[in-house]
């Protein structure tokens, strides 16, 4: 996943000084928008203990928590670009490693949703026994290990194979400025390879199994197929980070003269949408959610 390449869209010479300052103000306002949504979904599930003795609703959680973490990072890392061009390559190795470690995360947690909703739909009467707080909050240890697993070894091998002199030095902070080691790029095409086949057959299966039992047995099939297209579409756009280094190359190689434009636009599209997606998929379309977040808001409304 090239998330430094999604985050630190542009070399700023390329873009004019009211070109730079109008995707810098939209980025930023956009990423305090979905943050703020995000923080009262948070507020809304700590407040409420019948959300955290629910399985579904932990893992949506997290997934709002790491969203929060990811477009944090990604907007900082936006404006760092912009603002101070280069950082030290020990900042800015942990500003990407954070960055990837919570891009990761979200396929594997929305991978662990479908299966949730899956168990909840097809086979409803082992639910309360497969579906457990315990498990959840192992399942959720699971997803940072394997993100680490994944991650961790770049920082590693780029320990190993520079020397200590470049780790003092400033860059633009990229993955590929600060990863440089050919072995890295043959561990990350393996690895996403891997993650791709894994989260995608498990996403396929379940999502037809619970497209076919919804057809089947709910009165509201418009609404199932509504929520299951929204959920595969935000698990497309999430999934795209996986090929997203051969895209961005090959974004490179046939439109070099635009080639800052489109890494803008895969950055909005694979980084931010997807963000703006969850709180609307699993927080405002979900009825008990809807309802308690509705008192909160009013809550606080009355109280301004």
């Amino acid at each position: 996943m090239n998330v430094s390449a999604n985050v630190t869209v542009v070399v700023r010479q390329h873009d004019s000084l009211s070109v730079a300052l109008g995707k810098n103000v939209f980025v930023v306002v956009l990423g305090i928008s979905i943050n703020y949504i995000n923080a009262s979904l948070f507020h809304t599930f700590c407040k409420h203990e019948v959300f955290y003795r629910n399985p579904r609703y932990i893992l949506f959680i997290h997934l709002v928590v790491n969203d929060m973490i990811q477009l944090t990072l990604t907007v900082v890392l936006f404006v760092i670009s912009y603002a101070v061009y280069q950082i030290h390559v020990s900042i800015c190795c942990v500003f990407i490693v954070l960055a990837l470690l919570a891009t990761e995360n979200t396929p594997l947690n929305l991978a662990c949703m479908t299966v949730e909703c899956y168990i909840a739909i097809c086979i409803p009467l082992r639910h309360v026994q497969i579906c457990t707080v315990r498990r959840t909050v192992v399942l959720i240890g699971l997803m940072w290990m394997t993100t680490m697993v994944s991650v961790l070894p770049d920082l590693f091998i780029a320990l190993a194979t520079e020397q200590l002199d470049f780790f003092h030095s400033r860059v633009f902070c990229l993955r590929q400025t600060v990863f440089r080691s050919p072995y890295i790029t043959k561990k990350r095409d393996i690895t996403y390879t891997l993650f791709l086949v894994i989260v995608w057959m498990t996403i396929f299966f379940a999502y037809f199994k619970i497209l076919f039992t919804a057809k089947a047995a709910s009165k509201d099939v418009k609404k199932a197929r509504n929520t299951v297209l929204l959920h595969g579409f935000q698990l497309l756009l999430c999934m795209t980070t996986y090929v997203g280094p051969q895209f961005l190359d090959a974004m490179k190689l046939w439109f070099p003269d635009k080639y800052v434009d489109h890494l803008f636009t895969y950055y909005i599209i694979v980084q931010v949408l997807p963000r703006c997606i969850s709180p609307v998929v699993y927080g405002i379309r979900d009825n008990t959610f809807r309802r308690y977040l509705k008192r909160h808001l009013f809550c606080k409304i009355i109280i301004l």
